[in-house]
């Protein structure tokens, strides 16, 4: 027997602002409820997780804002680029989101669309707190004095 060999383009969709505005605490990998165009959509790489969040209701995970844009061969069978999106957890990973979301100053913030092994989509989702500003005036200058040693350190070389 051959090996089937799948020819799967990788789809890494990020959310760059989230690792700048939030504290990304705990990590957790989600299974998306999709449609068939908005699957399609996402393997051509078109969505976007800008101004998206997560929230909890009715003891279910659901993804607010995500952009996903229509399929162009799509037919009248075509999605709304903008809808809620079932989040894919177990109960017991969305009672302890829920139980740590009720306390104050945290939130759910997806970071990254991403197709598994099999050509699934997933969202890494993050239990996050919000930064301040200072605390984010603290991690840019962190990053810069990293990139500067880095720098000298290969011109040491």
């Amino acid at each position: 027997m051959a090996k089937k060999t799948t020819t799967q383009s990788k789809v890494n969709i990020k959310n760059k602002r989230a690792s700048h505005d939030f504290l990304l605490m705990d990590k957790y990998t989600a299974g998306i409820v999709l449609t068939g165009t908005e699957i399609k959509s996402i393997r051509q790489g078109k969505a976007s997780l800008v101004d998206t969040f997560c929230y909890v209701h009715n003891g279910e995970v659901w993804v607010k804002n995500m952009y996903v844009a229509q399929y162009k061969e799509g037919s009248y069978n075509n999605h709304v680029e903008r809808r809620d999106r079932k989040l894919l957890l177990n109960a017991r990973e969305i009672r302890k989101i829920q139980s740590t979301v009720k306390q104050p100053g945290f939130s759910i913030v997806p970071t990254l669309i991403f197709l598994n092994e099999k050509g699934l989509a997933k969202l890494d989702i993050y239990i996050a707190r919000g930064k301040k500003e200072y605390d984010k005036r603290e991690t840019l200058k962190e990053k810069e004095d990293r990139r500067d040693m880095q720098r000298a350190f290969k011109k040491s070389y």
